[in-house]
């Protein structure tokens, strides 16, 4: 379990750099972009997406699974490390791909509040402050004072108005009549 979490941590960090490099530029997507579609179909130069970087997350999947399936095909066969020969390695490698692409979600969540806060820190400060004078006010209100007793005083003299006031049930019945 120790090394699989240490994979999983790796794998992690591998997916926060792969959306980062991704997403500073896209040149090898746009490399088989242009060899794989025609003129017509071909992104535009001002483009961004990428393998990892603006995909959704089946094509995002697909491009982590297949490239890792990959990779581990290469070191099953050409190298004596065998990845699919045993539970141990088939769970590195799954654990390893489903860290990749949490990696992949923790840099966009990152790099996209890291955008919000720069466009919003001019008026982050004015939040702050209202929100400061909003607690200011409410502390004020919550603070006692003697237009409470007044209204209290007014309250209690009304309730002694009103059990004056009503009369009994019998009295009520012979006012209508019925008795």
């Amino acid at each position: 379990m120790g090394l699989e979490l240490v994979i999983f941590i790796a794998a992690i960090l591998f997916g926060i750099f792969l959306y980062w490099r991704e997403s500073n530029g896209n040149g090898v997507y746009r490399f088989f972009n242009k060899i794989l579609n025609s003129k017509e179909l071909q992104m535009k130069a001002d483009d961004p997406k990428g393998f990892i970087y603006k995909q959704p997350f089946i094509p995002r999947l697909l491009f982590v699974v297949f490239s890792l399936l990959l990779v581990a095909l290469i070191l099953q066969f050409l190298t004596p490390i065998s990845v699919f020969s045993s539970y141990n390695g088939i769970s590195g490698f799954s654990s390893f791909a489903v860290g990749t692409l949490i990696g992949t979600y923790v840099a966009n969540f990152v790099l996209k509040s890291s955008k919000v806060i720069e466009e919003k820190s001019d008026s982050l400060g004015d939040l702050v402050g209202d929100a400061v004078e909003k607690g200011k006010d409410l502390i004020e209100d919550l603070k006692p004072n003697d237009d409470v007793e007044e209204i209290k005083e007014e309250v209690d003299t009304k309730t002694e108005e009103a059990t004056e006031e009503k009369k009994s049930a019998r009295e009520r019945l012979k006012d209508k009549g019925l008795m």
